[in-house]
């Protein structure tokens, strides 16, 4: 394990209306839809702190009285917890420009991650790199379930019988140093991709994090049930305890 993250701040982005989990989140906001038991954002909480990152912001908008009344300022979690209100939905980007007092490097997060990850290793190589973002990325195959033609024009070069494809995905974790505010527009709808899109538009170095442990993003209810179901096994590994 690394070292603690000590003095680095997480913005938890919280003000999505999760409407994938319908009719879960018709009255309760998706962080605290439960997992194991827990809400899934007082997961990633215990997470944060296990690592040492104790100075939390919530960025929320959708039934944000809900997470404030089960959050309050932190302190049954051993954290610091305040909160940035969106008046409109920002996206995903957006919100960021709304947090005070981002002056080091941070992490931003889904409020909505169920993930062993290293967030001390995380922000140690980010660090080091000296790169604006670094994105957290995880495995995906896609199969492609038709035999697929390679050609040079109309001549055939191969057959590849229902291929895999490998790709990296965004676990929806990221470092960044501060200076990556001055990219984002403020008060307009900008989401996370277009952030990146627009760093590296402009020769802005953004590195990838490779993470090949535990990860599920709690977006649907496919997700959900198989995160509910995996818990037990997982727990040991998650650093809530």
């Amino acid at each position: 394990m690394s070292e603690e993250a000590g003095g680095v701040r997480a913005v938890i982005l919280a003000g999505g209306k999760g409407t994938r989990l319908m009719p879960l989140t018709e009255n309760l906001p998706k962080p605290l839809v439960p997992v194991g038991g827990l809400p899934i954002l007082e997961i990633i909480v215990r997470q944060l702190r296990h690592f040492g990152i104790d100075d939390l912001t919530l960025s929320v908008g959708h039934l944000h009285g809900l997470l404030e009344s089960h959050f309050g300022d932190g302190k049954d979690w051993g954290v610091g917890i305040d909160y940035s209100h969106e008046a409109d939905p920002l996206g995903t980007a957006g919100p960021i420009a709304l947090v005070d007092r981002l002056s080091d490097p941070f992490l931003v997060l889904n409020g909505d991650l169920l993930c062993s990850i290293d967030y001390g290793e995380l922000i140690a190589q980010h660090r080091a790199s000296g790169a604006m973002v670094t994105i957290a990325s995880y495995p995906k195959e896609v199969k492609i379930e038709l035999g697929v033609l390679e050609t040079e024009g109309d001549r055939l070069v191969d057959y590849v019988e229902k291929p895999v494809i490998p790709y990296r995905v965004s676990m929806g974790i990221y470092a960044m140093s501060p200076t990556v505010l001055s990219a984002i527009p403020a008060g307009q709808r900008f989401d996370l991709p277009d952030l990146v899109k627009r760093l590296i538009a402009d020769g802005q170095t953004v590195n990838l994090y490779r993470f090949d442990g535990y990860w599920r993003d709690i977006g649907t209810m496919d997700e959900y049930a198989a995160a509910n179901e995996e818990f037990p096994d997982v727990r040991p590994r998650l650093n809530i305890d």
